[in-house]
């Protein structure tokens, strides 16, 4: 299965790409910027990855980011990934960013995005890999500031697909950023947000992106199970939900794997994709691992993923075709 799972053409959507900033890369950024770290090893940062709930993990996270600061930065913790997803034949990824993780600590929004998108231009020529950017607003900040980032991006709108929203769900409802996403609408950006797993009003969250919102999909989403109504309601609108087994399993009790196989098994457009890997140790490779099933729903979870992905219908029914190929081989 191991092997089967490697060779499988694949396609991830769900991907912070600050989330891929590896110890070791980590290490290097900090002496390039001249940037003391508080560890005296990769052994000592792995050991800090110690998770509990989604709040531990956020402060983590964003005390990485201190070493990113120029846009070659930016386009090396990008290229890293890109040759990572290359190696387990990731064909196409929509990869997430946070730009005022960086704005607000005085990185300008241009450096962020410019290191991005040359790497993703030279990802696609020297691996073969296809990739998008979708612009993610902090929820746990103002609503104000996010559409000041969503006016900022503006000029760069052609290098940016789609938005989101991501970061401490608590008390940061999706009703809290519904200007933001109408004007994004209205700007010609689709649109995505996260519902985390297990968060106070998750099943509410979920109603308010997919009902009030509108988004085109939702990132994470598994407690819709607990409403069947709006279970029903994602099926007839065909939104994908993007669920990250691994990242689960180190923020709530468990991988969600049971709630994944029954959206699966209700026909729900349910992906597999690895979140934040450096923290979570796994890959798109390993999370399709860790769910142990069959090579046939295998399949089904990356033709959901091609599916639902942002792309125009040619490029998706291209990557359809060899994942069609390659399933025939068996």
């Amino acid at each position: 299965m191991t092997d089967f799972i490697a060779g499988l053409p694949k396609c991830e959507l769900h991907l912070h790409i600050e989330g891929t900033l590896e110890p070791e890369l980590k290490f290097d950024l900090a002496a390039r910027n001249g940037i003391a770290l508080p560890y005296s090893s990769v052994e000592e940062i792995r050991a800090a990855y110690e998770f509990d709930s989604l709040t531990t993990f956020l402060k983590v996270y964003y005390e990485g980011m201190q070493v990113l600061r120029t846009e070659p930065d930016f386009y090396d913790l990008a290229m890293a990934y890109l040759r990572k997803a290359a190696s387990q034949n990731v064909r196409y990824a929509e990869i997430f960013f946070d730009p005022q993780a960086h704005t607000s600590r005085g990185v300008p929004f241009d450096i962020v995005i410019r290191g991005l998108r040359r790497a993703l231009l030279d990802a696609e020529t020297q691996l073969g890999v296809r990739a998008q950017l979708i612009m993610c607003f902090l929820r746990d900040f103002q609503a104000e500031y996010a559409m000041a980032t969503l006016l900022e991006s503006l000029p760069y709108k052609e290098w940016i697909v789609g938005v989101g929203l991501d970061s401490d769900e608590r008390g940061n409802p999706p009703a809290k950023f519904a200007a933001v996403y109408e004007r994004a609408r209205q700007e010609g950006y689709l649109l995505t947000m996260h519902c985390d797993v297990d968060q106070d009003n998750s099943v509410e969250h979920i109603r308010q992106a997919v009902q009030d919102i509108g988004v085109n999909r939702v990132d994470h989403g598994v407690n819709v199970l607990e409403d069947p109504g709006l279970v029903e309601e994602i099926l007839e609108k065909g939104l994908g939900l993007t669920c990250c087994p691994i990242s689960n399993g180190y923020v709530t009790e468990s991988m969600k794997i049971e709630g994944i196989r029954k959206l699966l098994d209700l026909g729900v457009r349910v992906t597999i994709n690895s979140d934040d890997p450096a923290y979570f140790n796994g890959y798109v490779q390993e999370n399709l691992e860790a769910l142990n099933f069959s090579e046939e729903d295998l399949v089904r979870l990356q033709r959901n993923a091609f599916e639902i992905t942002w792309l125009p219908r040619h490029l998706k029914d291209g990557y359809l075709a060899e994942l069609d190929a390659y399933a025939a081989r068996g």
